[in-house]
């Protein structure tokens, strides 16, 4: 099939999930069908085109900046988001002439069939009744959880504000689509009960464990606990501050020396900070091949509590041969058996007392570690989830295009 492939950005640098599990699927889509694919491009950044043949037939920059959230313009879209119907996150990604090019390109080009990846990429969309909606994650959620665990009240008030709207631009937009693809049966059910959405399906998480698993000479040890994930995304910070402020504590009573990894593009003052008052925390910021700091580890955390879609950097871990203790919002929409390939804990104490389970027993790390090795190495090749996406589209929307 001929398909126009729609996202807010290019998939490179890859160091968020969104566009790792993008990047995948479509290195495998790409091999039965044209994709072309259509993205904003920031000229100052030109590594973000770059490999596209890697995953598409032709690639289609489209130049816009998107302000840095340390900008004066973000602080200005910040404010103007305050009478905006839009919610903020959508506007940042809706340049002006992207629907004029869209529209344009549809007529030229006569696509079967067209993805618009990722809420954001929708405002700029000409007809979504004729697309389908790949959502990562229940954006409305994740505005909530922010502003559920937002302290200060004028930043509780204005992310409530933002969560409101998203709600309204998220049920307006997943009825506008022709069908919507979730990335968990739980997120499905969720899309289906909050916006009356009927034409909804899912596909599994993927990882490559090829890329992930070991060598025989990998270092081991020198890392006790690593969380790894973008650190501009705030679940991820707010995660990250709870372990390091609830549950870090609790194991160093046993086990003082216990360290720690964050490894992640993007930290903000509050994460960076960490480091420079604990010298057992290293912050690394970004990093070009996560691989080795998941190898030098022992225990991987996912201690989110705000959830929506679900965490490669489980399977990841998995993958990698590290037992992972995650919260239950962390592991949602995965499937696993806890306590046999991951362990599942909520209060910081039963957080705290998984941690050290395994960092005080070798032998139950590598037991854990073998059988979640097994279960994503038979389960969840991105092989396997492009198939499943692959149906989807075949199945879905067709797109009037063409002369």
């Amino acid at each position: 099939m001929k398909t126009l492939w729609v996202s807010p950005t290019f998939v490179y640098p890859t160091t968020r999930g969104v566009q790792i599990r993008t990047l995948e699927m479509l290195r495998h889509l790409h091999r039965r069908h044209e994709i072309h694919y259509v993205a904003t491009h920031d000229p100052a950044r030109p590594e973000g085109p770059a490999g596209k043949l890697e995953y598409c037939t032709r690639a289609y920059p489209f130049r816009h900046r998107v302000p840095e959230k340390t900008s004066p313009r973000f602080w200005g879209q910040l404010a103007a988001g305050v009478f905006s119907d839009q919610p903020v996150a959508i506007g940042r990604f809706n340049p002006p002439g992207m629907t004029t090019f869209l529209e344009r390109l549809i007529r030229r080009e006569g696509f079967d069939c067209a993805v618009v990846d990722h809420l954001a990429a929708t405002a700029s969309f000409p007809d979504l009744s004729r697309a389908t909606l790949f959502e990562h994650n229940v954006e409305t959620l994740i505005w909530r959880g922010r502003a559920k665990h937002a302290t200060d009240p004028l930043r509780r008030w204005y992310l409530r504000l933002q969560a409101g709207r998203m709600l309204e631009y998220e049920r307006r937009t997943t009825r506008a689509s022709g069908h919507v693809v979730t990335v968990s049966a739980i997120d499905a059910d969720r899309i289906r009960d909050l916006f009356g959405v009927t034409r909804v399906s899912c596909i599994p998480t993927g990882v490559n464990t090829e890329y992930f698993q070991p060598p025989a000479s990998a270092p081991r040890g020198d890392t006790d606990v690593i969380f790894v994930g973008s650190m501009d995304w705030f679940p991820n910070v707010d995660g990250v501050l709870y372990f390091v402020r609830s549950i870090l504590p609790l194991i160093r009573r046993r086990l003082p020396g216990t360290t720690l990894a964050i490894v992640g593009r993007a930290p903000p003052p509050d994460i960076r900070k960490l480091s420079t008052t604990d010298p057992r925390i290293r912050v690394t910021g970004t990093v070009t091949d996560v691989r080795p700091h998941l190898w030098a580890s022992a225990v991987a955390i996912v201690p989110l509590r705000i959830g929506g879609g679900t965490r490669l950097k489980i399977y990841e871990a998995m993958a990698a041969k590290v037992p992972v203790v995650s919260t239950t919002i962390g592991a949602e929409g995965l499937v696993a058996n806890p306590p046999y390939d991951i362990r599942i804990a909520d209060r910081p104490e039963d957080f705290a007392e998984c941690c050290l389970e395994l960092l005080g027993d070798p032998a139950e790390r590598e037991r854990v570690s073998r059988a979640a090795l097994e279960l994503v190495s038979s389960r969840f090749s991105w092989e396997y989830v492009s198939c499943c996406f692959e149906k989807i589209m075949e199945s879905g929307p067709r797109i009037r295009s063409g002369p």
